[in-house]
């Protein structure tokens, strides 16, 4: 845990410094600054990590849901309430709140993580997917105002517990992240799966006893997180599903209804990257970002689903194909917590909704410790920069996911 630990420190000093050459170097964008203009100028190392989002989420912690707000699920604003009223209510006891929680809650997930892949890899994978998820282009906003951090901590959680058959804890944590975002809801199908399937097959589905299907129930604790908000929109609004159809609000580029996978990719190839201004490079960036991240994810999803199903590859063409083997459940959550966002029609934002996907990264560790180093040395040099130019447009109000 102290590695974990010292690696987490480096993350959050490298965005630090980022930060710090980001005010030297780049103008200020001032529309959707956290804070303020005048708190952002006073006090940019707090107030740059509450740009956009956490604008939102300050404000239901601070004055409670206000129309247009409900679309920002209501676990992180409760907390940072909650820790809020031990130190004062102010604005600015509100903003440190909502840091601590986050970059805590990004700490307890990384140990998590650990844990978990070190039930099944090796401690090289665990290190190499590690680095992956601190050093991924919009990592950052683990230590940001957002939900990403809270998400995270609760979804690794679950599944460690689920692994180790406490199955009340994974309802219960499962329950915790549908009642911070609308892809926790991909953690019931992928935890039924370890249950049902996973987890002793033969032994669950041979001797049918009820009392072996009894902690399955705990499982409903997760959409259960989900309904409570849900209960409190029909009350609030008389829409159950304003969360949902409130998406309208963020522009053209998300529609209130499904949309499928293969329309949005068209709509990206045809329309949205030859139309738009390369002249604007922020633009251009987190439009390709945003290009390449959907389908590389969309790539590890269907990795994961061969290295789910097909464990044992025995004829000899396919032998040397050597695809990542992965349990069913994560790459269940995976492709489902993938797929959930996209339903939108658009992949804004996609880069920032995959972080919390770490099956992802698991998938990478384990080609990244097959490649030469200096392949891999260069992946990571890539990454890294790109966290450069993410973070430093973040933090000085360019919107990037």
């Amino acid at each position: 845990m102290g590695k974990i630990f010292l690696l987490f420190i480096g993350w959050r000093g490298f965005l630090l410094v980022t930060l710090s050459f980001a005010i030297g170097i780049l103008p200020l964008q001032m529309n959707f600054l956290g804070g303020g203009l005048s708190n952002y100028l006073k006090h940019p190392y707090l107030w740059a990590w509450i740009n956009f989002d956490g604008e939102h989420y300050l404000s239901i912690a601070r004055q409670g849901y206000q129309p247009l707000t409900f679309f920002y699920f209501p676990l992180y604003p409760f907390l940072i309430r909650f820790l809020a009223n031990i130190f004062g209510q102010d604005f600015v006891n509100l903003a440190i709140s909502g840091l601590v929680i986050s970059n805590l809650s990004f700490l307890i997930g990384i140990i998590g993580l650990a844990k978990l892949i070190r039930l099944d890899y090796s401690e090289k994978i665990v290190k190499l997917a590690i680095l992956i998820l601190l050093f991924f282009p919009t990592s950052f906003y683990f230590g940001s105002y957002y939900t990403e951090s809270i998400f995270f901590a609760s979804v690794i959680w679950s599944f460690y517990f689920a692994r180790k058959g406490r199955w009340f804890w994974a309802g219960f944590l499962g329950g915790l992240s549908s009642l911070t975002r609308i892809i926790g809801l991909a953690i019931f199908p992928a935890l039924l799966v370890e249950f049902f399937i996973v987890s002793d097959p033969a032994r669950r589905f041979l001797k049918l006893r009820l009392s072996k299907f009894l902690p399955a129930f705990y499982l409903l604790m997760i959409p259960l997180g989900l309904s409570f908000y849900m209960f409190y929109l029909k009350r609030e609004t008389g829409d159950p599903l304003e969360f949902f159809h409130s998406v309208s609000i963020f522009g053209e580029q998300r529609v209130p209804g499904f949309v499928l996978l293969p329309q949005v990719f068209y709509r990206y190839v045809f329309k949205v990257l030859p139309n738009i201004d390369y002249s604007y490079f922020p633009v251009v960036f987190t439009t390709w970002m945003e290009t390449i991240t959907a389908v590389s994810f969309g790539g590890l999803g269907l990795l994961g689903i061969l290295g789910g199903f097909v464990l044992r590859l025995h004829s000899g063409s396919m032998r040397r194909i050597r695809i990542p083997k992965i349990r069913l459940s994560y790459v269940t959550y995976l492709v489902i917590g993938y797929l959930i966002p996209t339903l939108s029609g658009s992949f804004s934002s996609m880069p920032r909704y995959v972080l919390v996907l770490f099956p992802a990264y698991i998938i990478m560790a384990m080609f990244l410790s097959r490649v030469p180093k200096i392949a891999a040395n260069l992946i990571f040099f890539l990454l890294i920069i790109s966290l450069f130019i993410v973070t430093s447009l973040f933090t000085r109000g360019y919107w990037v996911s």
